[in-house]
């Protein structure tokens, strides 16, 4: 295989990965955010909690714990979406500037 068959076959690899990995980030993010997804995530704070307070920590520090532990989905929830808008903004720059090198080329 030469030089430029390898880097065709790159490029090809590229573009397919630049079109699925956006598409399966909004998947999940949409899994996260679903109906199902708020009420699971309510039984868990809730059984997480209700664990601390069984466990015998105080109430002060089993609030503090569970906000802590609610900060952490809503936390990967945000790195989801900036994934999503980044990779939707960097797949439109692309296209656009193949565009151009096709209109200049």
């Amino acid at each position: 295989m030469s030089d430029k068959e390898d880097v065709e076959e790159l490029r090809e690899v590229l573009s397919v990965v630049s079109q699925q990995v956006p598409n399966l980030i909004k998947s999940i993010v949409a899994s996260i955010f679903s109906e199902q997804a708020g009420t699971d995530m309510g039984k868990a704070v809730g059984a997480f909690y209700k664990g601390l307070k069984d466990a015998g920590i105080p109430e002060e520090t089993a609030v503090k714990m569970t906000e802590g532990y609610i900060s952490t989905f809503t936390s990967l929830g945000d790195v989801m979406k900036q994934a999503v808008g980044k990779s939707t903004g960097e797949r439109k720059e692309e296209k656009a500037k193949e565009t151009e090198e096709e209109h200049q080329g």
